[in-house]
């Protein structure tokens, strides 16, 4: 079948029906020919998925507990959903917003609406060679490589070297426009994945132009495609790269470009607004997305206990109880025993019936920001050995979040030690891949911009990330008797795929039956 199907077929297609493929099969809307610039630009609004990944990330890393574990209570959680994920188990009972299938979906109807925008622009361009849509196309491309980079890191293991990832299952990377509604897809290795990506970020970056957009911070604008580019190579641990990238989101003085710490705020609301503020100047790209997460505090899962004290409420290398930056922001959830929250996922409700009280709730992500840029950059100069560039960038953080006290290299080396183990964590990034190395004099350095990042990307997802990166190894008590643990090469680091997805005939991510902890397995194309 051609595309002869509107947008309103295609959303029934994709909800009614439960076939993976019909996730990678989203059809254009062909009411409106894209026949110039201003419609593909407006098809490109879809090229953004709306799912919100944080929910599956930060259950699976060590930013939540099980209150059950430490109150004397029987809290229950918001879905059935959130114990599966929180125990590193297949998500069996949700396809709602923040579940598997809906990041799943969102996302690879997102890189269907980018593929649609790139065929029509080559063959707009082929039919009037002097039509200039290189800036539509710089966008669609580095959403394609964006959708792809969240969907790998998710259901996939983290990427280790190109010899070792070629080993590991990643995800179908879908580079054509779909032309019938049930195609088929194959899973390709992580390696692969990376490598197609880093060419749609390559070919996509210099084609982007700030001037195309109303709302620049509403898109790939050109720093927050460099801030991709300098999150991507680095977990591809391409340092050099990610200076490239990195150097052109913080100009010369980055400083200025930091995060304002000092407002007061009167309400978790007035928070939440100004988080996600496209005014800012560290804000680089925000993104709205259906989601509850912010209904998880104040249940069975909390940010409480060593989760809490090891970030948002823990002491650090310069300052003590809390980082300043928090100071006064923090809210408790519900009740104090069960932890506190930080309302940078504060939820916005649309009604769309007041009445009944039915409508669709939102949460509006700083998708990208000078903050965590600037760790990147610290943590790629780490690994390049230029180390007093690296603690300038750490100092510029330090202050930022309001630290009183310069952060120094004695106050690093003397804080991150192996018995801090609420800040300190092994790591075990050269059993994953031989050349992932992390020397003496540099480990102080990567333990203090781990722990400036978890606290930087608190309730992001990008925790998680970093633990599947660097092999860390975390356990989840579960009430009272059960203890979870996930060594560095678990088969659980892989989120299971959405179960509808394995039952239209995708691979599944390779779990042992009995045997929790399984070593991970080279997978064989």
């Amino acid at each position: 079948m051609k595309n002869k199907f509107n947008i309103l077929f295609c959303l029934l297609v994709i909800f009614a029906t439960t076939s993976c493929d019909d996730f990678l099969s989203t059809l254009p809307d062909n009411r409106t020919q894209l026949d110039n610039a201003d419609k593909i630009s407006q098809l490109l609004v879809s090229a953004y998925s709306t799912a919100n990944y944080s929910v599956l990330a930060e259950l699976s890393s060590d930013n939540f507990i099980d209150n059950n574990s430490i109150l004397a209570a029987t809290l229950t959680s918001f879905e059935q959903k959130d114990d599966q994920i929180f125990a590193w188990e297949a998500a069996t009972s949700s396809t709602q917003e923040d579940s598997p299938s809906y990041v799943w979906g969102k996302c690879y109807a997102a890189i269907a609406a980018a593929n649609h925008a790139l065929q029509a622009i080559e063959k707009l361009q082929t039919e009037d060679p002097k039509l200039d849509m290189t800036a539509q196309k710089g966008e669609a491309l580095i959403c394609r490589a964006y959708g792809h980079f969240i969907l790998v890191n998710i259901f996939s293991q983290a990427y280790k070297d190109e010899s070792a990832s070629a080993l590991d299952i990643g995800i179908p990377y879908a580079t054509e426009p779909e032309t019938v509604v049930k195609g088929t897809y194959s899973r390709e290795t992580v390696a692969s994945v990376y490598q197609k990506i880093q060419k749609d970020i390559e070919a996509g970056y210099d084609l982007i132009s700030d001037q195309k957009y109303k709302v620049p911070k509403y898109h790939f604008n050109r720093k927050a495609a460099a801030a991709f580019a300098a999150r991507f190579f680095l977990y591809k641990r391409d340092y050099q790269k990610v200076l490239l990238y990195a150097n052109s989101v913080l100009d010369a003085d980055p400083s200025a470009l930091m995060r304002d710490w000092t407002g007061y705020f009167g309400s978790p609301s007035e928070i939440g607004y100004d988080y996600i503020n496209t005014a800012l100047p560290c804000n680089l790209l925000i993104l709205p997305t259906n989601s509850t997460f912010n209904r998880i505090f104040g249940t069975r899962y909390g940010h409480n206990a060593e989760a809490m004290y090891g970030s948002t409420y823990g002491e650090g290398p310069t300052w003590t109880i809390m980082p300043p930056c928090f100071d006064g922001k923090l809210y408790i959830s519900q009740q104090q025993e069960y932890g506190v929250f930080y309302p940078k996922c504060d939820e916005m409700f649309e009604y769309t019936d007041k009445v009944a009280g039915i409508g669709y709730a939102h949460l509006s992500r700083a998708e990208f920001t000078v903050d965590e840029t600037l760790l990147c950059r610290a943590e790629a100069l780490v690994y390049l050995n230029r180390l007093p560039e690296a603690l300038a960038d750490l100092q510029i953080w330090n202050k930022s979040h309001l630290a009183t006290t310069e952060l120094t290299e004695t106050l690093i080396k003397s804080f991150y030690i192996p018995s801090a183990t609420l800040f300190v964590k092994k790591l075990n990034a050269s059993k994953m891949s031989s050349s992932f190395v992390v020397s003496a004099s540099q480990e102080p350095y990567i333990q203090c911009i781990l722990h400036f990042r978890r606290i930087e990307t608190i309730f992001d997802g990008l925790r998680w990330f970093d633990i599947k990166r660097y092999g860390i190894e975390i356990s989840h008590a579960i009430g009272r008797t059960r203890v979870e643990t996930l060594l560095y090469n678990d088969y659980r680091r892989a989120i299971q795929l959405p179960q509808e997805v394995i039952s239209a005939g995708m691979v599944p991510n390779p779990r042992v039956v009995g045997a929790s902890n399984a070593v991970y397995q080279p997978f064989k194309k």
